[in-house]
C-alpha cells in the first residue's frame, strides 16, 4: 500500500468516525431540536480550533453481541480547542452511537481529556447526552464512571469544571456533573435524576413526569441543582463562553482582566434615592449592582433558587469578582436553608479560584420557623460563615441597610476576615430590630405611645452605622453615589493581599 492509498484510508476511517451512528441517528437527533456532539463542540469552540483526541478509539466488549457493533470514536468526541483564545478541554457524549451509553473505551478517552486538563491547568468541560452505563459491559462501565468521578474530586479547585446537560442524564451520570463547579441546562430537552419516573412510580407510586422530575425548570428553581438554563442548545453554549470569560484557567493563576471604557471614578446620583426611608420597604439589590459594576454586565448564577440572595459574576475596573447579595424583594433578605448553602458554594469556587469577593449586605437576620430549625438552619447557615471565614481571596463589604445579628457576623463581616468593610448612612448594624429589642429591654412599658417612642429611641442610638464606625468595625460610611469608585479603590489595594490559612490536610465543613 502506497502513501496515497494510505491517505484514502485515513480520510475513509476520519470520514467513519465523523458520521457516528449513521445519518439516520443524526437525522432523529435535529428532528428533536438537538444538535450532535461535533456540532455542539464547533458552537462553543472558537472556530477552527478543535483538535481531537481518540477519534478511532472503539469498545472492547465481546458480550451480546457487541464484537459485531464496533462504531469509530464510540460515543464521545472529545479534545482540546480555544474559547475567547484561551484553552479549553472538551468532550461530547454522541447519543447517536449506542444511545451515548458509557463504556469503558469512552470512559478511558474521557479520563485522558481530565488528565491533561489537570496537568496543563486548563478548564474541563463536559457535553453531556447520554443514555447512562451501556449494560452490555456491566462493571467495567461501572468503574469508568468511578474513574471519571475520582478525577473530579481531585480536579476540583485546580482547574475549572463545567457540565452542560444537552439531553438524558440519569443514574451514575448524574453524579459527575453534580462534583463540577456549574452545571447548565436547556429548557425541555434536559433531564437528571438518580432514579426515573418509572423506578418512582414502582416503589413510591408517585407519578410524576419526566419534566416535572428533573427538567431544566426543576433543577433551576427546586432542587438548585442547575447553574444556568438556556432557551436552546446555542443559547447555553453561548452561557457557557460567558462564563469561561470570568474565570482563571486554574487555580494558580487571576482571572483574565478585561479593557473596558467604563469610568473607574464614575458616580451614580440615582444610588441616592435606592435604599428607601422606610426600613421595611423592599427594593431590588439589582439596582445598587448594576450601577456599580463595569457596563452593567452581570452574570448571575441560580437566579431563579433562594432568589433572597444573589450571587454572580462581574467587573469592576476590568478585574473579575464575585458577587454576594442579600436581596431585600425576596423574603426581605433573610437567610435561610438554601440561600446559605447557594451562596457558600459560590464564595468557595471564587476562594478556589482568586475572584476577589463584593459582597452588598441588607439582611434582617435568619428566616425563623420550625421548617428552618428541623431542616437544619445552624448547620446549613454556618456552611456561609465558614466559607467567607475561610476564604483568603481580597473581601469587600457593604452594607446598605439592615445588618442584624448572627447575619451581619455571617455576612463578611471585619470579623471574619472582611479585608475594606463599608456602610450606607442608611445601614442599621444592631444585634436585632428596634422592635424586637424593645420588646425584650422594656417590658414595662403599658401602652403603645411609650412603646414608639422607646422604639424611636433605640433606632435613633442603635440603627445605624456609627457605633461600628466607632469601634473600626466599618472602614468607611460612604455616600451613595460613590459607591463604585469606593470599591474599586478597594479592590486595586487589596490586589496583592497574601493571606495563608493554618496549614491541615482540610478543614471540615458542617455539611
Amino acid at each position: 500500500m502506497d502513501l496515497k492509498q494510505k491517505l484514502a484510508l485515513l480520510d475513509e476511517m476520519n470520514r467513519s468516525a465523523e458520521i457516528g451512528g449513521g445519518q439516520e441517528r443524526i437525522e432523529k437527533q435535529h428532528s428533536q431540536g438537538k444538535r450532535t456532539a461535533r456540532e455542539r463542540i464547533m458552537n462553543l469552540l472558537d472556530p477552527g480550533t478543535f483538535n481531537e483526541i481518540d477519534k478511532l478509539v472503539t469498545h472492547r466488549n465481546y458480550d451480546f453481541g457487541m464484537e459485531k457493533k464496533r462504531i469509530l470514536g464510540d460515543g464521545v468526541v472529545a479534545g482540546y480547542g480555544k474559547i475567547n483564545g484561551r484553552l479549553v478541554y472538551v468532550y461530547a457524549q454522541d447519543f447517536t452511537v449506542f444511545g451515548g451509553t458509557l463504556s469503558r473505551a469512552n470512559a478511558d478517552k474521557i479520563v485522558k481529556i481530565q488528565d491533561m486538563a489537570l496537568k496543563m491547568g486548563a478548564p474541563v468541560i463536559g457535553l453531556n447526552d447520554s443514555g447512562g452505563a451501556r449494560i452490555q459491559e456491566g462493571v467495567e462501565s461501572l468503574a469508568g464512571y468511578a474513574d471519571i468521578f475520582y478525577n473530579n474530586v481531585m480536579s476540583s479547585g485546580v482547574i475549572p469544571q463545567i457540565s452542560v446537560i444537552l439531553g438524558p442524564c440519569a443514574g451514575g451520570a448524574v453524579y459527575s456533573p453534580a462534583l463540577t463547579d456549574f452545571i447548565f441546562m436547556v429548557k425541555e430537552k434536559s433531564h437528571m435524576f438518580v432514579t426515573g419516573p418509572e423506578v418512582i412510580k414502582t416503589v413510591t407510586h408517585e407519578d410524576v413526569s419526566k419534566e416535572d422530575l428533573g427538567g431544566a425548570i426543576t433543577h433551576s428553581s427546586k432542587s438548585g441543582v442547575a447553574h444556568f438554563v438556556g432557551k436552546d442548545e446555542d443559547q447555553t453554549l453561548q452561557m457557557v463562553r460567558e462564563l469561561v470569560s470570568f474565570l482563571p484557567s486554574n487555580n494558580m493563576e487571576d482571572a483574565p482582566v478585561k479593557t473596558t471604557i467604563d469610568p473607574s471614578d464614575r458616580e451614580e446620583s440615582a444610588l441616592q434615592d435606592i435604599v428607601p426611608a422606610d426600613p421595611n420597604k423592599p427594593y431590588d439589590m439589582h439596582d445598587i449592582i448594576q450601577k456599580v459594576i463595569d457596563n452593567k454586565h452581570f452574570l448571575e448564577v441560580q437566579p431563579n433558587y433562594a432568589q433572597n440572595i444573589i450571587v454572580g459574576f462581574a467587573r469592576f475596573g476590568g478585574q473579575p469578582v464575585g458577587i454576594v447579595a442579600n436581596q431585600p424583594q425576596y423574603l426581605a433578605g433573610v437567610l435561610d436553608i438554601n440561600s446559605s448553602v447557594k451562596a457558600a458554594r459560590f464564595v468557595r469556587f471564587c476562594d478556589s479560584f482568586n475572584l476577589p469577593l463584593v459582597t452588598f449586605v441588607d439582611v434582617p437576620g435568619f428566616l425563623p420557623g420550625t421548617a428552618q430549625e428541623f431542616g437544619g438552619i445552624i448547620k446549613h447557615g454556618a456552611k456561609l460563615l465558614y466559607a467567607f471565614a475561610e476564604a483568603t481571596v481580597p473581601k469587600v463589604t457593604l452594607i446598605t441597610r439592615k445588618a442584624y445579628g448572627g447575619a451581619y457576623d455571617v455576612m463578611s463581616s471585619k470579623h471574619i476576615g472582611g479585608d475594606v468593610n463599608l456602610a450606607y448612612p442608611t445601614a442599621e448594624i444592631a444585634v436585632m430590630g428596634p422592635e424586637g429589642a424593645i420588646n425584650i429591654l422594656r417590658r414595662d412599658i403599658e401602652t403603645e405611645g411609650e412603646k414608639a417612642k422607646a422604639v424611636e429611641e433605640y433606632r435613633d442610638t442603635f440603627a445605624n452605622p456609627y457605633k461600628a464606625a466607632a469601634l473600626g468595625y466599618i472602614d468607611e460610611i460612604i455616600n451613595p453615589k460613590e459607591t463604585r469608585k469606593k470599591i474599586i479603590a478597594a479592590l486595586e489595594m487589596t490586589r496583592n493581599k497574601r493571606k495563608s490559612n493554618p496549614v491541615k490536610k482540610h478543614g471540615n465543613i458542617p455539611l
